[in-house]
C-alpha cells in the first residue's frame, strides 16, 4: 500500500503545481480511501502526516528521509 500511496502523493503534488483542480481531487480522495484502509497497519507517522493532509511530509517519509521539518504540532523536535 505504501508503494501506492507514495504514486498518489507524487501525483498529487504535480497537480498542485499545475493547478489540476480534477485530479487534486481525485489524488485527495485516494489518499483519504488509503488512510482508512490501513490506519492500523501503516506506521503512525505516516497516518498522522496523512491525517494532517502533510502530504509533502508524507512523501519525504515514504522516501525514507529523516529530517522532516517540524510542523505546528511540535513533533518530537518541537518538545524540549
Amino acid at each position: 500500500m505504501e508503494t501506492q500511496i507514495k504514486v498518489a502523493l507524487i501525483s498529487l503534488l504535480e497537480a498542485i503545481k499545475r493547478s489540476d483542480g480534477p485530479t487534486i481531487a481525485q489524488e485527495m480522495a485516494r489518499l483519504d480511501t488509503f488512510l482508512e484502509q490501513g490506519r492500523l497497519t501503516l506506521h503512525p507517522q505516516l497516518v498522522h502526516f496523512m491525517e494532517n493532509r502533510s502530504y509533502a511530509k508524507a512523501l519525504m517519509f515514504l522516501g525514507g528521509e529523516t529530517d522532516i521539518p517540524v510542523g505546528v504540532c511540535g513533533g518530537k523536535a518541537g518538545r524540549k
